[in-house]
């Protein structure tokens, strides 16, 4: 098994470093930046083993037959990596991650 996350999904990572030490969610800037690269090797490593259900059809613009896990950071945030699977030619099962949002965002879509 293996996990592919998108660049512009890596991308919207990179800005959410900012955002949380900009709207002081976090006194400093390596503090933001070790959140974001927590969540990210926590999906790169758990996502196969996750339940994961059938993302909504408002979701579709990331991509066809999407899913969704969650991961819960804290009390107060769940993130949830929407991915798409594939198998490979050798029949090794891939999941693309096309999007991770919160549930500050896109809760109330699920």
């Amino acid at each position: 098994m293996k996990v592919v996350i998108l660049p512009e999904v890596l991308d919207y990572m990179e800005d959410l470093m900012e955002i949380l030490y900009q709207e002081e969610y976090f006194g400093f800037r390596e503090s933001a930046s070790e959140y974001v690269i927590d969540l990210l090797d926590n999906v790169k490593a758990n996502l196969p083993t996750r339940q994961h259900k059938r993302a909504p059809e408002l979701f579709a613009r990331y991509g066809n037959d999407l899913h969704y896990a969650s991961f819960v950071k804290n009390k107060r945030t769940t993130w949830y990596a929407f991915f798409t699977k594939y198998q490979d030619k050798g029949e090794n099962t891939i999941y693309l991650v096309r999007y991770i949002a919160n549930n500050h965002t896109v809760a109330q879509h699920l």
